[in-house]
């Protein structure tokens, strides 16, 4: 892929934390990345809320984590009360949140090989009725969220309990240098990985702005946050699957 990319400029609009591996996978495709963070990630202001759960971390059969700030901040609220139990499996969504847990040391997660969402999950033998009936099951999740998996897993029989582990909200960002950059024509892609980011970025660059982002080619890691793309207005979107060498293929064979 080197050079595939060479004299294009790409948004990059994932938290600060979550850029640098998909920012230094365009460059080294030849691109250059701009970074305009559409979500912030935040830890819980109530850090107490993590001592119920460690203290009956040992009843739970699996730990689901939904998103590599959910490793992060979970495992980090956790591991200052007590150490991981050694029966604990974890389980993931996607190859972020797989990579994120491997870095902790965890090398068996439970997670799908393609698709990265919920249904995918579902669609896992460790996550059939027969498989999770009566089994304790533990989500690691920002604040919200999509309540799918855990109402599923409950109706399917589990035993199902939610820590929410960080929050995520809307930066406080100054739009000018992006919108620069867009109407001096160096900006030739966008790339957007969650609804909530689409939705912030609308707020932050205002109706005007967002006509003219609206012009660039948006890439995307689900058929969900192009629904809300399109509803933003965008009409070339770009769906790839999940994680940064995904999003890297599909930059590099729209601009190829």
């Amino acid at each position: 892929m080197n050079g595939a990319l060479a004299g294009r400029t790409v948004v990059v609009t994932r938290p600060s934390a979550q850029a640098g591996a998909l920012c230094r996978a365009i460059e080294a495709a030849g691109g250059q990345a701009f970074c305009f963070p559409a979500l912030e990630i935040v830890p819980v202001s109530d850090a107490d809320a993590f001592a119920p759960v460690a203290a009956q971390l040992d009843g739970f059969d699996i730990a689901f984590f939904v998103s590599p700030n959910a490793v992060e901040h979970g495992l980090a609220g956790l591991r200052k009360i007590r150490s991981w139990p050694t029966g604990l499996r974890v389980a993931a969504v996607g190859p972020g949140s797989v990579r994120a847990l491997g870095e902790h040391g965890f090398a068996d997660v439970l997670a799908p090989e393609n698709g990265f969402d919920s249904e995918a999950v579902l669609a896992l033998p460790a996550f059939a009725p027969e498989a999770v009936r009566g089994r304790a099951v533990l989500i690691l999740r920002g604040g919200g969220g999509r309540e799918l998996l855990g109402e599923t897993l409950a109706a399917r029989g589990a035993r199902v309990e939610y820590l929410s582990c960080y929050r995520r909200r809307c930066p406080e960002a100054d739009p000018a240098p992006l919108l620069a950059l867009v109407a001096r024509g160096k900006a030739d892609a966008l790339s957007l990985t969650s609804s909530e980011g689409v939705d912030n970025l609308a707020r932050l660059v205002g109706g005007e702005g967002l006509a003219r982002l609206a012009a660039l080619p948006v890439f995307v890691p689900h058929p969900r946050i192009a629904a809300r793309c399109r509803h933003h207005g965008w009409e070339r979107i770009v769906v790839s699957e999940g994680g940064d060498n995904a999003l890297l293929r599909a930059l590099v064979e729209f601009f190829g």
